[in-house]
């Protein structure tokens, strides 16, 4: 027992870290745990309320779980902007509140608020205009195509209240007030699950709209959860304080840093989109219930994303603010507490689902078939959940230095290039040699393990190297 001991101390110690200051390892990971534990619940609660939320759309059938689940991509690349540039957000806000700069910050967020507007406002027009074409691209048949259109036009008319959440949320967590995006995000899926169970099946008297009253009840919530984090930010007690009609700041130099930042990420998350579209069109391809199979499998999938985004939230503050800090020391050793945890929360997450395969499937639907292909694809998917959190984690950690361009490349590589094209091999050419291996169910999920691998390696050598130690924001 003591060799065991001993060897999950040097297995989560940081002793290889030369650190300047007098801190305590242990005091690292409280500090670490302290920002991550409201995100990492954060993100597990919205996993299963965005499952929950599919559960409820399922009990109208297979093809409104495949019709909701088209949306997804196409719903991701209008919000793409938004994403984007919050990750500048984060990355210089933090890199302020580490200067002590609070008025530079308070500017970078207001810089910010306006751009998100317009953009908002354009995306908001782009996908109810478009909204046919976008459900094609991705795939929708005759029998899920009607759906699909409502529900993407009607999310898509509420987007500027997503641009806004996002880029107030992004701010709050750079300064490490996840507790307060945490409360504002779950605020607004209670009540989308609430308008869910009242509009989709006209429950207490109201009208059984189906998948329209879903997509109502997604607009409602995200209108609750933006107005909840203006409040946050309208308070003149906080650290981010928004003045609506205070005098505009010329000094252009934070969203410059916002957008040089962005740009990368830009690039990163369109490869991200296509990569994840033309890996959806090619499930979608093989049918309605082989893609209701990828689709239920892929929110349980989400937990492990979520929970390590949530931690990814902690590192990019804390390494960008030790940055500001001229703290090296300091980030390389949140780098390593971070990917530390990371490891624990995967290995809990891999025995669960592992655990609960069968039980997990059989909450979306009662289609026995489906229920067994997902039971299968469960056990797939846990064998990548350590290297899809360390990716996570080490994007995030690169993300609050700024080296957003690296991640962008290493995103071309696998996700645009690599992984459709293993989805492709796994689902066509090998479900036609060998079809009683079923790859048509397992297929996607291979070609996800070898996409985390891949990226987590890559990106681990690039942490290695140090270059992001150096990015000026």
């Amino acid at each position: 027992m003591v060799g065991l001991k001993d060897a999950v101390v040097q297995r989560f110690s940081i002793a290889d870290v030369k650190l300047e200051g007098n801190e305590d390892v242990k005091e690292l990971y409280k500090k670490n745990w302290a920002i991550a534990w409201p995100s990492v619940l954060e993100g597990a609660l919205l996993s299963l309320m965005n499952s929950l939320d599919t559960m409820m759309v399922g009990s109208i059938g297979l093809s409104a779980i495949a019709a909701v689940g088209l949306v997804s991509q196409p719903r991701m690349i209008l919000l793409l902007l938004s994403q984007s540039l919050c990750v500048g957000v984060t990355a210089v806000i933090a890199r302020r509140k580490g200067e002590n700069d609070q008025e530079s910050a308070n500017t970078c967020l207001k810089q910010s608020l306006i751009l998100m507007t317009v953009l908002g406002i354009l995306m908001a027009v782009l996908g109810v205009v478009f909204a046919g074409p976008f459900m094609r691209l991705v795939g929708a048949n005759d029998d899920t195509y009607e759906m699909s259109v409502t529900y993407f036009r009607v999310i898509s008319a509420g987007m500027i209240f997503n641009y806004w959440s996002l880029c107030i949320c992004a701010a709050l967590k750079a300064i490490g007030q996840t507790k307060v995006t945490l409360i504002t995000n779950m605020t607004a899926n209670i009540i989308n699950i609430i308008f869910n169970y009242l509009l989709i099946g006209g429950n207490f008297g109201f009208p059984a709209w189906g998948v329209f009253g879903a997509a109502v009840a997604t607009v409602f919530g995200t209108f609750v959860s933006c107005c909840i984090a203006f409040y946050f930010i309208l308070r003149k007690s906080g650290y981010l304080h928004l003045k609506l009609f205070g005098k505009m700041d010329k000094d252009m130099s934070s969203l410059k840093s916002v957008m040089n930042v962005g740009s990368s990420s830009i690039a990163e998350s369109v490869c991200l989109r296509i990569g994840f579209l033309i890996n959806q069109k090619l499930v979608a391809g093989v049918g309605t219930a082989a893609y209701a199979t990828y689709y239920i499998v892929q929110q349980i999938s989400s937990l492990s994303f979520t929970v390590g985004d949530g931690l990814a939230v902690a590192s990019t503050s804390l390494v960008g603010q030790s940055l500001g800090q001229k703290r090296k020391d300091l980030a390389v050793a949140y780098v390593k507490v971070t990917r530390n945890m990371s490891i624990i929360i995967s290995i809990i997450l891999m025995v669960t689902i592992f655990s609960t395969r069968t039980l997990l499937a059989q909450l979306f639907t009662d289609d026995a078939a489906v229920i067994a292909d997902a039971a299968i694809a469960f056990t797939i998917i846990v064998i990548g959940m350590i290297p899809q959190n360390g990716r996570i984690v080490y994007s995030g950690c690169l993300r609050g230095a700024g080296d957003t361009k690296y991640v962008a490349i290493i995103s071309l590589i696998s996700v645009t290039i690599v992984r459709p094209l293993a989805t492709y091999f796994f689902c066509y050419p090998m479900d036609t040699i060998a079809p009683m291996l079923m790859f048509t169910v397992t297929g996607p999920w291979f070609s996800f393990f070898i996409d985390s691998l891949l990226r987590s390696v890559l990106l681990k050598k690039r942490i290695d190297k140090g270059y992001w130690l150096n990015i000026r924001l």
